[in-house]
């Protein structure tokens, strides 16, 4: 496995700076890809590796102003692989960061909440 993950962002993919040293898990920005399953196959499959030998503490920052339906099930894949990792006794948790007036990021933190058994945690900013 390799010991970071690192896309920078664009006007329409997200940045995404996985560290399992500095553990660290970001993504941020907005994620309207063209096919999202591509864009976000390497991240997922990375976290796959990672669920292999995690840390500790596995938190999860989600910081998206914006993001299209075709990422939505991609970014859900990956909340529920670190949910998966509680199965070895490691602790795994959400930090999903929203606007300052942003209903609809907040409402889709707190719904993706609804489906998970790890904590989300909201945050304005």
């Amino acid at each position: 496995m390799e010991d970071k993950y690192f896309i920078k962002g664009t006007d329409e993919t997200p940045e995404i700076n996985f560290d399992k040293a500095g553990n660290c898990l970001k993504i941020s920005g907005v994620s309207m890809p063209e096919n999202a399953l591509d864009f976000y196959l390497p991240a997922i499959s990375w976290l796959i590796d990672l669920k292999k030998s995690p840390n500790e503490k596995n938190h999860l920052e989600i910081a998206l102003d914006y993001f299209n339906s075709g990422s939505v099930k991609q970014v859900f894949k990956m909340m529920c692989l670190l949910e998966e990792m509680t199965e070895f006794g490691k602790e795994a948790k959400i930090i999903w960061h929203y606007k300052k007036g942003d209903e609809l990021m907040q409402s889709k933190g707190i719904e993706f909440g609804k489906f998970l058994d790890i904590p989300v945690e909201m945050v304005q900013r």
